[in-house]
């Protein structure tokens, strides 16, 4: 996956780079939750006056050079306890939970194109926003999902096995947005669809601020 995103990443960043400063910039607070940080760079859209940590939470160690290099650019540094990067999966809540001193310790959870490829996403979701994410913290998500067109749910569902073996598990027919709305503990939502983008298309997306009950 880092020679992937070696080839990929830059453009997916250029494509996504108004989407996240909307997103990430102007709602991220306190302790920060990237989860599959990739190379780290939504640490570049995190305003250091609001936002105390930047927790980088990725597996492959191959990518922990580059978060820290794009950490440190946008001023968050593990000298200062300002940076945390967690080499553990986002399906382990509890060792996410020791590494950040404690549970229900984030204020901000964001997930860019990360649900996508995630093992058991609808446990994980359940034990992210249930175990780390603060009463009143927010999740903050940008994911292609399955299509509600039915012809173009099939073909998701169809080109999904070939796709998710040459990129790392990620799959085209996950409603990844649904079931982050379904989860009985939001005080608000906002989901969105991604403007201009034609309902054709195989990677269908949706974004949005979801708010838990305090």
């Amino acid at each position: 996956m880092t020679h992937v995103w070696a080839k990929f990443g830059k453009g997916t960043e250029e494509n996504t780079r108004g989407l996240k400063t909307s997103l990430i910039s102007s709602n991220a607070y306190g302790i920060v939750l990237d989860l599959g940080a990739g190379y780290g760079n939504t640490a570049h859209y995190l305003d250091r006056t609001d936002v105390t940590k930047y927790v980088a939470l990725e597996p492959n160690l191959n990518m922990h050079a580059e978060i820290r290099a794009n950490a440190n650019q946008a001023g968050f540094t593990e000298e200062d306890g300002t940076l945390l990067i967690i080499a553990y999966g986002a399906e382990e809540p509890n060792l996410i939970n020791s590494a950040l001193g404690g549970a229900h310790a984030v204020d901000t959870l964001v997930s860019i194109l990360t649900l996508c490829g995630v093992p058991e996403p609808q446990e994980v979701m359940r034990g992210l926003v249930g175990e780390v994410l603060k009463p009143g913290g927010q999740v903050l998500f940008y994911e292609h999902v399955l299509s509600r067109r039915a012809d173009v749910a099939w073909w998701q569902r169809f080109w999904t096995p070939i796709w998710r073996c040459a990129f790392d598990g990620c799959c085209l027919d996950r409603p990844t947005d649904i079931w982050l709305e379904e989860l009985d503990v939001w005080e608000s939502r906002d989901v969105w669809s991604k403007e201009d983008e034609p309902e054709e298309h195989l990677w269908w997306h949706r974004g949005g601020k979801l708010v838990k009950r305090s």
